[in-house]
């Protein structure tokens, strides 16, 4: 049976990673998937009936994609034949179906797993379409990206979706215990910087058992490693987040709903992860700028002057300086009265402008700067505002034969509330001028 180490050419006696010595050997040593692989889950049905449909597995880094794929093979008897999207062009793809169909021919099965699937491109990916529909392979693919953004929706129609979990403590925990057995020795560390190691891993399984030979290597003799110790030894992980994949528009979408759901704590720690991330402030402060006008509008109008200005004092400060002044927009947005409505009464108007664009203005509101235009009825009855006694002429402005809509609806918070007085004044005195 070909895996993904086997195909490297890699001595099975050379030293191995813990990672990998304690790889499943069956679906139930797998930890944090029963969703999938329990006998209600999805997988376990599929085993139960003894069935295994093409699917993708989408879930992040360490939470066991591949070897599920393996165990699935192991389980059905399929024979297991491993790719990676990374190192894998047409010949590699041609010659794996090849091989499934001479193995067809002769009564067995093939599991293809392809590792980063989401890495075929569109064309690479309908190369799987007739060998999948055809049962050549029962295809298995491994992503930590939205098959929804990045497969193609042939292939999807083909595949089941599979999202696996990130692995909760309790389950990392038992990833330490099977550690511990397999190095014959407790995990030197004291509780504080055990549980470091559970934080540091962030749900990531690989990770963790890495973290774990890392400790155990550091301290051969007695002893337990304190956490200033363990967190000067081991190199700190990355932040999961890639400004050009899925991750860049969740995180802002965090945001966005942190500040629109008035939770100022909430709202600073996505602004937070994203600049750990390396976002660009500039385009946070930019979609500061945007929440401040669709979320807060008129309630708050400072709240635009502030993401605005915020975004300008960012550009003269840059970094680190400047992005104090983006937290501080983002705590005003967040405690800001909210309203929509101007957000709501511009879309209405572009929708009716789409539908109306063909009527002209009144002809009562229209200048008369020619002899011909006065008389076609140019600014005939036109009344100047400011000298009417409410300041407020209570004109029509809309095209001749359009019905009078409303699109903004002030909700009466914060400063919205003088405004909706204000504009319910308004369309009393047009009332009346209309005699109703």
């Amino acid at each position: 049976m070909s895996d993904l180490f086997s195909a490297a050419g890699l001595d099975e006696g050379a030293p191995r990673p813990l990672a990998d010595r304690l790889r499943p050997q069956t679906l139930r040593d797998v930890v944090g998937q029963d969703h999938l692989l329990g006998p209600d889950g999805p997988i376990g049905g599929m085993l139960r009936h003894g069935r295994l449909v093409s699917m993708i597995l989408w879930g992040p880094p360490g939470t066991g994609k591949t070897t599920i794929a393996r165990l699935l093979a192991q389980e059905t008897e399929l024979e297991f034949e491993a790719l990676s999207a990374i190192f894998t062009g047409v010949k590699e793809l041609r010659a794996a179906f090849d091989k499934a169909e001479a193995r067809r021919k002769v009564g067995k099965g093939t599991l293809l797993f392809v590792d980063e699937i989401h890495r075929f491109n569109r064309a690479q990916q309908d190369g799987f379409l007739p060998f999948v529909e055809r049962g050549t392979v029962t295809l298995v693919g491994a992503t930590t990206e939205n098959p929804s953004f990045e497969l193609n929706s042939a292939l999807l129609s083909r595949c089941q979706v599979m999202v696996l979990k990130r692995l909760e403590d309790p389950h990392l925990a038992e990833l330490i215990t099977r550690a511990e057995q397999a190095m014959g020795r407790r995990l030197p560390a004291t509780k504080e910087a055990r549980e470091a190691i559970l934080c540091m891993a962030d749900g990531d399984g690989r990770y963790l058992l890495n973290l774990a030979e890392q400790a155990f290597a550091m301290r051969g003799e007695p002893g337990l490693l304190s956490l200033e110790e363990l967190t000067a030894g081991l190199q700190k992980r990355a932040v999961a987040y890639d400004k050009d994949r899925e991750e860049h528009y969740n995180l802002i979408s965090a945001l966005h709903k942190s500040v629109r759901g008035s939770d100022p704590d909430a709202a600073l720690y996505w602004f937070a992860r994203m600049l750990e991330g390396g976002e660009d402030p500039l385009f946070i402060a930019r979609r500061l700028i945007r929440m401040a006008s669709e979320d807060i509008g008129l309630a708050d109008p400072t709240a635009l002057m502030i993401a605005g200005e915020a975004a300008r004092s960012y550009e003269r400060l840059g970094s680190p300086e400047g992005e104090l002044m983006l937290a501080h927009a983002v705590i005003h947005l967040a405690t800001a009265p909210k309203s929509n409505a101007a957000y709501v009464a511009y879309k209405a108007a572009r929708r009716a402008a789409a539908e109306t664009g063909s009527l002209m203005p009144p002809r009562h509101i229209l200048n008369a700067p020619t002899g011909m235009t006065k008389e076609q009825g140019y600014g005939a009855g036109y009344e100047y505002d400011h000298d009417t006694e409410d300041g407020v002429s209570g004109q029509d402005y809309f095209p001749e034969g359009m019905k009078r809509p409303v699109f903004y609806d002030p909700k009466g918070q914060g400063r919205e509330k003088p405004i909706a007085e204000a504009l319910e004044r308004i369309s009393a005195l047009r009332a009346r001028r209309r005699g109703e």
